[in-house]
């Protein structure tokens, strides 16, 4: 199979293609013939080696998929050869997804939802599943509650924004101008332009906040929850900001996504009723893997995947 390896930690240019062994799926796997795998920031941090997640190179980077499946495993049931699938396999450890084949765990799949084409499937698993889960599961997230997503027009942003109105919340975002308009049509309620501005000026008695950007914007989230409230962090939270928000009665969780069948159902579910779309900005093939890293890079609106 042709793969995208990297022998060496650095820049977009490190990602080059190759021919490796096609996978064999173990007892409890389906091998999966990949027809899209989204690109993530994790992505970019691993492969830059600010984030060691897989060791030392040589590895295949890649943990969304979506694609058919080819071969099952020993054990396996629930799934057929044919199926479309799409998935988070294994994070944060190895699923090699920049490749035309992934053997991947059948219970951290899902049936692709009919909504949506490959690419907009391949685009959706980390992204969907960190917003599924910081919201509902983490932030425990009710009807009528008030959210502010920061950064609601990236690949988590613009999902969570979705995610929240579906469930009923009134939301507010936060976006660059240029942005602005794509996550008022999102559907949130409120849109505000960070760079005009502190947002804790225009934002009061929030009951969530989904923090994707760390440092001072978590401790500036503080000033607009309400007692009760709940911020949700992607990053790490400083101690100092954990007292403060103990001594203001805010809860503080700090996720990191993990594979998920039931969350990846439940986003299936939202596209098939028309209540969640993927916005994938660009696509590139598989060989220039290194030129949709260094796309990622400009911040665009939505997702990046590769084409397989």
């Amino acid at each position: 199979m042709r793969a995208v390896i990297q022998n060496s930690v650095g820049g977009p240019d490190v990602l080059v293609i190759a021919n490796q062994p096609d996978p064999t799926p173990k007892a409890g796997e389906v091998l999966v013939r990949v027809k899209a795998a989204g690109i993530n920031p994790v992505d970019g941090s691993v492969r830059a080696g600010h984030y060691q997640l897989l060791g030392e190179p040589p590895f295949i980077l890649g943990w969304d998929i979506s694609g058919t499946i080819e071969a099952l495993g020993a054990g396996v049931t629930g799934f057929k050869i044919g199926d479309e699938v799409f998935g988070m396999p294994r994070f944060p450890k190895q699923a090699a997804a920049y490749a035309e084949l992934a053997a991947v765990p059948a219970d951290e799949i899902a049936l692709k939802p009919k909504g949506a084409d490959h690419l907009q499937a391949g685009a959706l698993p980390l992204a969907g599943l960190t917003a599924w889960q910081g919201l509902v599961r983490h932030g425990g997230l009710k009807s009528g509650q008030r959210v502010l997503v920061h950064a609601g027009a990236g690949g988590v942003g613009h999902l969570a924004v979705q995610i929240a109105k579906a469930r009923g919340a009134y939301v507010i975002a936060t976006a660059r101008p240029q942005k602005l308009d794509f996550v008022r049509k999102l559907g949130a309620d409120e849109v505000i332009d960070y760079t005009k501005g502190d947002f804790t000026d225009q934002v009061r008695d929030i009951d969530l906040v989904l923090e994707p950007l760390g440092g001072e914007h978590a401790e500036r989230s503080l000033k607009v929850l309400k007692r009760g409230g709940v911020l949700v962090s992607l990053l790490n939270v400083s101690d100092a900001t954990r007292a403060q928000a103990s001594a203001q009665g805010i809860r503080v969780e700090r996720m990191s996504v993990v594979p998920d069948r039931k969350g990846l159902q439940e986003l299936a579910q939202l596209i098939d009723a028309k209540k969640l779309a993927v916005h994938v900005a660009k696509s590139f093939p598989l060989d220039r893997a290194g030129a949709a890293h260094a796309f990622l890079a400009t911040k665009p609106i939505g997702k990046v995947a590769l084409t397989v």
